[in-house]
């Protein structure tokens, strides 16, 4: 059995040492994936960096730029702000999915896009309300949109040293809102099959005049889909516009066929999440006006 250096920093300079020249080095941030795959031998590192004790990885604010979270931070301390929960219903639903009430108080929105799981529920909630990955390096900072963070199964764009420090989401726009559903085999703690999340902004008509449409577990990385957002631009989210939105996100989709779906049913599902949250998000803009 290979032996197992661990470091606790408190500080990004003493994490960011920790990891120089340590090239099967791992982050630990909450341990939910990470110690899982050691478990099973998927991971072996020689040295793990806890960064937990880091105080500004584990905080966050929502100010009048948005909400800034640390990659650390804990989805239940998160869960606990009724004004985050508020501001971003469909981002909470999506962290609110991962795991148990024990995973939940150790998992983070961070620990999940670093993960790079294809079926990773926070994903798509994260790319449509368009945040922004803060990334420290022996080259500097560094700012990366989350849709390109993750680059492939289990794989992200991360280089030799670098730490995922923080999550910025902008403040939505007024008449803004997200929704994120997901289909699951068994009714709780389970992987996604298919995944979408939606964020729409509407016109004091109804009129949709942005939006944001992005799948998972549908493709190797969780997708953007501009076309899916384009058929819903410009109309009153009628039945022709879901439509359009639906099926261009199922266009877009290159799932793989497994014992939890076959790929044909993966794409007609993802089609059916897509329409289903662009209403779940239209009724809560329509609700709060």
């Amino acid at each position: 059995m290979q032996s197992v250096q661990y470091a606790a920093p408190t500080t990004l300079a003493q994490a960011t040492q920790a990891l120089q020249g340590a090239s099967d080095a791992k982050i630990l941030a909450g341990g939910t994936d990470l110690l899982v795959q050691m478990k099973l031998g998927i991971r072996e590192p020689g040295l793990i960096v806890d960064i937990k004790r880091i105080p500004e990885l584990t905080a966050f604010t929502l100010g009048e730029h948005g909400l800034h979270l640390g990659a650390a931070l804990t989805s239940a301390i998160l869960h606990d702000d009724a004004q985050v929960r508020a501001r971003y219903p469909g981002f909470m639903e999506a962290l609110g999915l991962i795991g148990s009430s024990q995973v939940q108080g150790r998992c983070s929105a961070g620990g999940n896009l670093c993960n790079a799981s294809p079926a990773a529920d926070s994903v798509p909630a994260l790319i449509v309300n368009r945040a922004v990955c803060n990334i420290l390096g022996p080259a500097g900072e560094r700012s990366v949109a989350v849709e390109a963070f993750t680059t492939g199964p289990g794989k992200n764009c991360l280089g030799s040293g670098e730490i995922l420090v923080s999550i910025d989401l902008p403040l939505p726009a007024p008449r803004s809102s997200d929704a994120y559903l997901r289909f699951i085999p068994r009714t709780e703690m389970d992987i996604a099959v298919a995944g979408a999340a939606v964020a729409l902004t509407l016109d004091a008509a109804g009129v949709c005049t942005a939006a944001r449409v992005a799948i998972g577990a549908v493709a190797p990385t969780a997708l953007l889909v501009p076309a899916a957002a384009e058929a819903l631009i410009g109309t009153a989210l009628d039945d022709t516009a879901l439509a359009n939105a639906a099926a261009a996100a199922s266009a877009a989709a290159s799932p793989i066929t497994d014992k939890r779906g076959t790929a044909e049913y993966r794409k007609k599902v993802v089609g059916v999440l897509v329409r289903r949250a662009a209403l779940i998000a239209k009724a809560r803009i329509e609700a709060d006006s």
